[in-house]
């Protein structure tokens, strides 16, 4: 994992919002495939906005409450979070221009 993507959990989550006003949460699983495959995508765009973007992963088989409480149905699911709220979420494998276009509408 790079070193500028955290590691939350739902007991996390909270603070991880209140602390970083410009948040995009990775809601994945192990066992998918996709989510392996977006991986290196949010690890590449947390080194490029690193200091202005906080970027989190957060297991939604480790942390069901959270993924019940944000609807999440389907993974991937990347949540973007300004000022503690969603502002968008994002279903499915999508390329990093996509990703960064939902980045710059918000921030």
């Amino acid at each position: 994992m790079a070193d500028n993507v955290i590691i939350i959990t739902q007991d996390e989550l909270d603070e991880v919002r209140s602390n970083n006003p410009k948040l995009v949460v990775d809601c994945w699983a192990d066992w998918c495939g996709p989510c392996r495959l977006l991986t290196p995508i949010l690890e590449k765009l947390a080194q490029d906005y690193a200091g202005r973007i906080t970027f989190a992963k957060m297991n939604v088989d480790e942390n069901q409450e959270a993924a019940q409480r944000f609807r999440i149905m389907a993974i991937p699911t990347i949540l973007v979070f300004k000022d503690g709220k969603v502002v968008d979420q994002l279903i499915g494998l999508m390329p990093r221009e996509d990703i960064e276009e939902v980045l710059r509408k918000h921030f």
